[in-house]
């Protein structure tokens, strides 16, 4: 009987949880120009070698080794937000906005 009742709650806890995800998750990139911009003093952006302009990205640094020119924040796979914007979120940066003309370590070719 127990095993039924804990079935039960999980079931309703998920009934309630997926929903209630979906809307924070509105809420989250309804509001994401509300989000801090990301600084490169950041341990994070640090740690991926982030910059703000790719015409910047130190070429003698062991993180730019795959970087080619024309490669940038808004060209990356893993950028969110509406083209155009100047700063968008970013899956690798949760909570912050990068750059749109930036890059970092993490660029991967969008599909």
């Amino acid at each position: 009987m127990s095993q039924e009742f804990t079935r039960r709650r999980f079931l309703a806890t998920v009934a309630v949880a997926v929903p209630a995800g979906a809307v924070l998750m509105n809420v989250v990139t309804a509001n994401a120009a509300d989000l801090p911009i990301l600084e490169v003093t950041d341990p994070s952006a640090k740690a991926l070698g982030y910059v703000t302009d790719a015409k910047n990205v130190d070429r003698k640094s062991p993180l730019a080794a795959r970087f080619v020119d024309g490669q940038h924040c808004a060209n990356c796979q893993l950028i969110q937000g509406k083209d155009g914007e100047v700063h968008r979120p970013c899956a690798i940066f949760p909570g912050k906005q990068v750059a749109a003309a930036g890059w970092c370590s993490a660029w991967a070719k969008k599909a």
